[in-house]
């Protein structure tokens, strides 16, 4: 089954899903916060729409990059939960984090990806900090962002595969 997203991307809707659904269990189970999913969009620009960014390589039946950016006051808000310690400034404890965020949604994308057929394997997560940086993709084909809310800010996942 294929859903066109908006501009004429086509994905199969089974494996936007599967980040969709890795990314809400991995939040709701790490740091107890309800997170929601936006629209999926196919994003034109290397600006990251966060102040810190996990990237993390995969590699198998295709190769491709997710990444995801979170924005300040929204990781600061889901590693306070996770350390139930209240975190204030983005320093190497967040930068951890988000390595540690990005490779456990990884994980559970690659499960479910491998139950369709999709066996990857990941790379070392690289965690990248500062307002307006840029993420690069391994590929150049197009960009799927997955646009997520929760309570205390906002965070993006970006996903990019050879077709």
């Amino acid at each position: 089954m294929q859903k066109y997203l908006k501009l004429g991307v086509k994905m199969d809707e089974k494996i936007i899903n599967a980040f969709i659904d890795s990314t809400l269990h991995v939040l709701e189970t790490m740091a107890s916060m309800e997170v929601k999913a936006g629209q999926p969009y196919l994003k034109k620009d290397k600006i990251a729409r966060g102040d810190v960014t996990g990237v993390i390589g995969l590699i198998g039946k295709t190769k491709g990059t997710l990444s995801i950016s979170f924005s300040e006051k929204s990781i600061l808000a889901i590693v306070s939960k996770m350390f139930r310690e209240e975190m204030k400034e983005l320093n190497e404890e967040i930068q951890d984090a988000v390595g540690e965020i990005t490779n456990t949604i990884s994980g559970q994308v690659r499960q479910k990806l491998d139950e369709l057929g999709w066996s990857l394997k990941a790379s070392i997560p690289t965690v990248i900090t500062g307002k307006n940086h840029s993420i690069t993709h391994i590929t150049s084909d197009p960009i799927i962002a997955i646009p997520f809310a929760t309570n205390d800010g906002k965070f993006t996942i970006e996903v990019c595969f050879e077709e």
